[in-house]
C-alpha cells in the first residue's frame, strides 16, 4: 500500500469493468477492495503473455531425489527385463538404451530418460499424478520429461481411473442423468403387455421378415406373431387380434421405435383408454422380459430351421406353445397353469371362496419374488 504499481492483463474487461457505474455487488466488493491500491491497468495482447500462461498449462516435472534414484538403481539391477535391455547395449551399435552411472537410460528426441523397471512403473505414474491430479494427457507429459516407460499411455489411464481423490472430485461433463422413473407393477394378469420387435430374418415365402412379441409382465405368457414389417399397421394388427380374445391391457411398455412413437400407435392407446409407457433411450432393461424372450427365441428359431432358414415361421406356433408351457424361474410356475388359473376361477366363482383366497396369497407371494428379483433392473 502507498506504492504505485502497474496491472498487465490480457482482459481487456478488467478495465472496462472497473470503470462502470453500476456493477454487480459481487464485482462491486472487488472494486472496493482494489480501490485501497495505488495501481494502474495496461492491456496486453494474449500473444504477449505467453510466459504468464506457461505458468498454468505447463506440467510440473518430477524432481529426481537422491533417494529415488537410488531406489531406480537397485530395481533396475533385479529386474529382468532393465536387464535384457542392458545386455543389448554391447551386441547393438545403434541401440538407444546406455549406461550412466550405473543407471539404465534411453535416448529419446535428444533427451536422456531413465529406464523404470517394472516394479516401480506404477509408483512413477502416481508421483507424477500426484503432484496436481492433473489429467491423462498432461499427467503423461510430466513422466515423459524423466523416465521412459513402454506402454506409457495405458498405464496412466490405469493409474488415474483408480484414483480415489479423482473418483471423489471430478464431475461428469456433459448432460447429466436424470432420474429414472421406475414403473409400478401389478399382480393382475393381462394388464401390463411389453411389446417389441425382433428380426429382421430370412424372408419368407409370405414375406415375413420379423416376429412381433408381446409378453404379459406377471404371467410371463408369450404371444409371438410374425409380421412383413417393423410398422405401426403390423403392430395394431396383432394388438386387434389380442383384443379380440383377452381385451385390451391396461397399459403397453414399448421402446421408443418408430412404430410405437408414431400417431397411429398413439392414437390407438389414447382410443382404447391403454397407457402406453416407452422406456428411456439406451437403457433396454427396461423392456427386460421381452429381451429375455428374443435371447432366447433366436438361436432356437435357428437350430429348428437349420435345413432350411426361410422356413422358420413354422416354427413359431409350436415354440410359442413350449415357451408358455415351461416352468419359469421367477414366478415358479409355468405362464400357462398361472393363466389358467385365474381364468378358471373368474368363470365360475360359485364355492371358490376359500380357493380364491388362497389364490390370491400365491399371487401376492409370486409378485414380491418378481419385484425383489427384477426390481433394481426398472
Amino acid at each position: 500500500m502507498g506504492n504505485h504499481f502497474k496491472i498487465i492483463t490480457d482482459c481487456s474487461a478488467f478495465q472496462r469493468t472497473i470503470d462502470k457505474k453500476d456493477l454487480v455487488t459481487r464485482i462491486a466488493r472487488w472494486a472496493l477492495l482494489l480501490e485501497e491500491f495505488d495501481y494502474e491497468i495496461v492491456h496486453r495482447s494474449g500473444q504477449r503473455m505467453q510466459h504468464v500462461d506457461a505458468l498454468s498449462r505447463y506440467p510440473v516435472a518430477i524432481i529426481t531425489s537422491d533417494t529415488l534414484t537410488a531406489r531406480l538403481k537397485r530395481a533396475q539391477q533385479e529386474d529382468e527385463y532393465t536387464q535384457s535391455l542392458r545386455s543389448m547395449i554391447g551386441s547393438n551399435s545403434d541401440s538407444d538404451f546406455f549406461d550412466k552411472n550405473e543407471i539404465l537410460y534411453k535416448y529419446v528426441d535428444g533427451r536422456e530418460l531413465i529406464v523404470v523397471p517394472r516394479d516401480m512403473q506404477t509408483a512413477i505414474i502416481k508421483l507424477a499424478h500426484e503432484k496436481g491430479h492433473f489429467s491423462a494427457a498432461k499427467t503423461e507429459g510430466v513422466v515423459k520429461q524423466e523416465f521412459f516407460i513402454p506402454n506409457l499411455s495405458k498405464q496412466v489411464q490405469n493409474v488415474i481411473v483408480n484414483c480415489v481423490p479423482c473418483i471423489l472430485t471430478n464431475k461428469k461433463s456433459g448432460k447429466k442423468d436424470g432420474f429414472l422413473n421406475p414403473i409400478p407393477k401389478e399382480d393382475v394378469p393381462l394388464s401390463t403387455y411389453h411389446v417389441d420387435f425382433i428380426g429382421p430374418l430370412p424372408s419368407t415365402n409370405k414375406k415375413y421378415q420379423h416376429i412381433l412379441t408381446i409378453v404379459d409382465a406377471f404371467t410371463k405368457f408369450t404371444w409371438l406373431y410374425p409380421v412383413r414389417s417393423t410398422s405401426a399397421e403390423d403392430a395394431l394388427d396383432k394388438l386387434k387380434v389380442q383384443q379380440k380374445t383377452f381385451g385390451n391391457p391396461k397399459r403397453i411398455i414399448t421402446d421408443r421405435g418408430s412404430a410405437f412413437t408414431s400417431k397411429a400407435f398413439g392414437d390407438y392407446c389414447t382410443n382404447e383408454n391403454i397407457q402406453h409407457f416407452q422406456i428411456t433411450t439406451g437403457v433396454p432393461r427396461g423392456k427386460g422380459q421381452v429381451e429375455r424372450i428374443h435371447r432366447t427365441l433366436i438361436p432356437v428359431l435357428t437350430k429348428l430351421s437349420i435345413a432350411d432358414s426361410t422356413k422358420w415361421f413354422k416354427f413359431v406356433d409350436p415354440l410359442q406353445r413350449i415357451l408358455n408351457s415351461t416352468f419359469n424361474r421367477s414366478t415358479k410356475w409355468s405362464p400357462f397353469e398361472l393363466l389358467r388359473i385365474v381364468t378358471s376361477n373368474r368363470q365360475s366363482l360359485a364355492g371358490t371362496k376359500k380357493a380364491r383366497k388362497k389364490l390370491r396369497a400365491l399371487r401376492m407371494k409370486k409378485c414380491d419374488k418378481i419385484l425383489n428379483k427384477e426390481g433394481i433392473s426398472y
